[in-house]
Parts: structure tokens; C-alpha cells; sequence
């Protein structure tokens, strides 16, 4: 039984790993301000280029499909991309995938419908011209269209403020005796800091809390831009961009392009606040934060940027107003959720705790949603239907392991001067040094006769 939910628990989150995938292909086209005529130009243009899905395959995508997904999103938003969990997908042999590798290496110019030919020929059977396709181009065994030349990039800049937010992390010093972490977003068009946070470490949970007041504050963007480090591609960042509508892109490793401005904001970050900053004199987190503050509103906001010719508060303000997220709607994005199979005594695990539910969902996959913060209070979902909260049965963890409370360090107690085993040695040496009186211990002589 632990087997068939483990097995479950993985398509679930292959699922969702592909609902993601084609929400970011198709955000834009799914603008409701786009023509139709805008929208069918979109479209084909997406189903004529060649992309990475979640598991690293260059595929393409039709465009009958694609509006298919469009009519989905439309319909019933997120989760309606989400493929039946229950698909299983054929597998070819390793081995025959080996010697499609090595027909190809074998002979370059062997186109891939050859290479199936031969494999067919050879075994009585062969796989798919789209499995072997997809695989050699898994280990770049394509060659190039003749001609075409290598990709070149140029200087990108956002048209309008909030079309495109870039995010990444920063070490900076120690404070309190810990290293700490910037987060922070930069507004590409204006170059504005939309939302920044110091935390103690460079985690989702940290990166949450730059990034969930700068929606509040700045409103929400159409993308946001970032690396593939572990806060960034974590789950809980996926989801809160899906439930608000930001298409989050990731940028491909080895090629940095894009991130331009946001390190050199960095750069103006260590020469102009990071050069001041006395650790020392720093109490904790709270202060490095409103110090911090104060110079990106104060300085970094109102200087004038030696590319735009403006002050990025001033160009931020020009595209203004945005729309901005209700309070309900950053609460549900900004919650974490896992799956999880019911019992058949009507219950669900979640991180060693155990929660009653619903019975009618007994042998069911539910979606536990929650704050990482607070695990006695789970809402209970199936096929995006709310079932009501998780009644805590039993409870040992009240928080989630990644949610770790930035707490400072207790000072040292006051020393009471006391050295314990000092005094015993102390005692123990007087008793050594006191006179011994050895005709006590002799045992008593009997008197001589006279």
C-alpha cells in the first residue's frame, strides 16, 4: 500500500510540474487584451518553436493543443491544465535508446526517421519517431539547420514598469554573529527595488517575505525573472506565481542574460550602504532592515539612473496605477499545499502529524493546504472543492521543517563566578595537607608486664 502512494504522490507532482509548464507557455496569449487576430498570431508562433518541458525534453507543441489549454485556463484557471494523474507513460528500453545514440554517432548524417528504420529492422520492432527524437536531442546529437546561426543576444530592457520583475539573493555581513541574505526584486523597466528583505538564511520562507509586501505595495507583476537556486525553483514560489497569474521564468544555467541589471543594482547596494554598515554597532535583523530602507526610498529611489536618465521611483510611477492582489487573494498564494492519499480511517499524515477528515473521502488523493507557520489549522481540498479544515488528531510539529522562525541567539547567562570543581580540589588538597596522626591508626598495644 506505502508502494501505490508513493506511486501516486510522484504522478501528482508530475502533474503539477506540467500544469506549470504549459500555464508559463501559454500566459501570454491567454491575455484578455489581445485580439483574436493578436492572440492566433501568438499562438502559432508558440507552436512553431521547440521547447523544454519540466523534465528536460525539447518537444513542440501544436496548435490545436495549445488552444486547447487556453480553453482550459479560461474555463476552470490553473487547475484545469492539470493532466489525469492517473496517465501512465510507456517507457523504452534504455537500451534501445543507447543504440539509437550510438546508429546516430555511428553515421551524423542519419536522419532520426532513418535511425528508427534500422532499429525496426534490426529488432522486429522501434520505438517512436518522437522518442528517439527527443532523445538525441537530449544529448545534442541534432545537427543545426544549415545556415542558422548561433543565438545573439542584445541589451533587453521591460516596456512598461511591472511588465517583468528580475529577483535574486545577496550575502551580505554578519549581524548578531550570523551571515545574513538579501532578497530583492527589481523592477526592469525603472530599475525601482519593488520589494527587499535581510533574512538569516537564503531559503523560500525568506524569499516569501520580500516578495509577498512588494506585491501588496507595488501591485503584481506580468513575469518575474530568476535564477535556479534553491529558494527560486522551490514549489511554494511556483504556486503563489500560478494563483496570481505571474509567469515565472527561470533563467537557463551557464547563460546569465537578462540578470544584468539586478547585479549591478547589487554592485550600488555593497558601494554605497554595504561600505557603511558596522556589524558591530547593527543590533539585530529588525534595524539592518529599516536602515536599509530608508536608503533604497531615501537614496537608491531618488538618484537619478545612469541608463534610463531618470530616477526609478519617478519612471515606477509614470506606468502607474497597477492592479494590485486583495488580501485574500496573497493569503491563498502565499499558502503551501501537499497531497496526500485519506486513510480508511479517514485520516491524513502531514510531517508526523495525523488529521481527521471528511469520510466521504476515504481512499482519496486530497490537497492539504496550509500556512508553513501553523499546521494545526489545514484546509481540505478534492478536485479544487473545498471539504473543510483537517481536525488535528494528533500533533507533534506545529510548524513546517523549512518554516524556521528567525529567533536571535539567547545572550550568554551572567556568570555567577562559581567554579565548581575548583572548590573540590580546593577542599581536597587542605584535607591532604592536614597533619597525620599515624599512632592513631596503629591498633592498640597490649601493656608489658612489669
Amino acid at each position: 500500500m506505502a508502494l501505490v502512494d508513493e506511486e501516486e504522490r510522484r504522478r501528482a507532482e508530475r502533474a503539477h510540474q506540467v500544469a506549470l509548464f504549459r500555464y508559463q507557455l501559454i500566459r501570454e496569449a491567454a491575455d484578455p487584451a489581445l485580439s483574436p487576430r493578436q492572440r492566433g498570431a501568438m499562438v502559432r508562433e508558440l507552436a512553431a518553436q521547440i521547447h523544454t518541458d519540466p523534465f528536460g525534453r525539447q518537444i513542440t507543441v501544436g496548435r490545436g493543443t495549445l488552444d486547447r489549454w487556453l480553453r482550459n485556463w479560461r474555463e476552470g484557471g490553473f487547475d484545469a491544465l492539470l493532466p489525469p494523474t492517473r496517465q501512465v507513460t510507456p517507457r523504452t528500453p534504455e537500451e534501445v535508446l543507447d543504440l539509437a545514440a550510438a546508429l546516430k554517432r555511428e553515421n551524423p548524417s542519419r536522419t532520426t526517421a532513418q535511425v528508427v528504420r534500422i532499429l525496426t529492422q534490426h529488432l522486429g520492432w522501434g520505438p517512436s519517431y518522437r522518442t528517439v527524437h527527443r532523445h538525441l536531442g537530449r544529448l545534442d546529437l541534432l545537427d543545426r539547420p544549415d545556415g542558422q546561426a548561433p543565438p545573439v543576444f542584445g541589451r533587453f530592457e521591460a516596456d512598461r514598469p511591472n511588465e517583468l520583475w528580475v529577483g535574486d539573493a545577496l550575502h551580505g555581513p554578519k549581524i548578531a554573529g550570523r551571515k545574513t541574505y538579501l532578497f530583492a526584486f527589481l523592477d526592469d523597466h525603472s530599475r525601482l527595488m519593488v520589494g527587499h528583505r535581510w533574512g538569516f538564511m537564503e531559503d523560500s520562507v525568506r524569499l516569501a517575505a520580500a516578495l509577498r509586501p512588494a506585491l501588496a505595495a507595488r501591485g503584481v507583476p506580468e513575469g518575474v525573472y530568476v535564477d535556479n537556486g534553491s529558494a527560486f525553483v522551490d514549489k511554494a514560489l511556483l504556486r503563489a506565481c500560478a494563483r496570481l497569474g505571474i509567469k515565472l521564468i527561470h533563467s537557463t544555467p551557464g547563460r546569465p542574460e537578462g540578470r544584468g541589471k539586478i547585479e549591478r543594482a547589487f554592485r550600488t547596494v555593497r558601494d554605497q550602504f554595504l561600505v557603511e554598515v558596522d556589524s558591530e554597532k547593527i543590533a539585530d535583523l529588525g534595524e539592518l532592515n529599516r536602515l536599509f530602507t530608508a536608503w533604497a526610498e531615501h537614496v537608491y529611489h531618488r538618484a537619478v539612473h545612469s541608463e534610463t536618465g531618470q530616477p526609478p521611483m519617478e519612471r515606477w510611477l509614470a506606468g502607474s496605477p497597477f492592479p494590485q492582489p486583495t488580501a485574500a487573494q496573497l493569503r491563498e498564494a502565499f499558502r503551501w499545499s501537499e497531497h496526500r492519499t485519506v486513510t480508511k480511517t479517514a485520516t491524513v499524515s502531514l510531517l508526523g502529524n495525523i488529521y481527521n477528515v471528511d469520510a466521504a473521502l476515504v481512499g482519496r488523493k486530497v490537497e492539504l493546504v496550509f500556512d508553513p507557520f501553523d499546521l494545526a489549522e489545514i484546509e481540505v481540498r478534492f478536485q479544487n472543492r473545498p471539504f473543510g479544515l483537517a481536525v488535528p488528531h494528533h500533533i507533534s510539529r506545529h510548524a513546517h521543517p523549512k518554516a524556521r522562525p528567525e529567533i536571535p541567539e539567547a545572550p550568554p547567562a551572567p556568570s555567577t563566578g562559581i567554579d565548581y570543581l575548583r572548590l573540590i580540589d580546593t577542599a581536597r588538597t587542605l584535607e591532604l595537607g592536614q597533619k597525620i596522626n599515624y599512632t592513631a591508626l596503629l591498633p592498640d598495644q597490649p601493656a608489658e608486664d612489669s
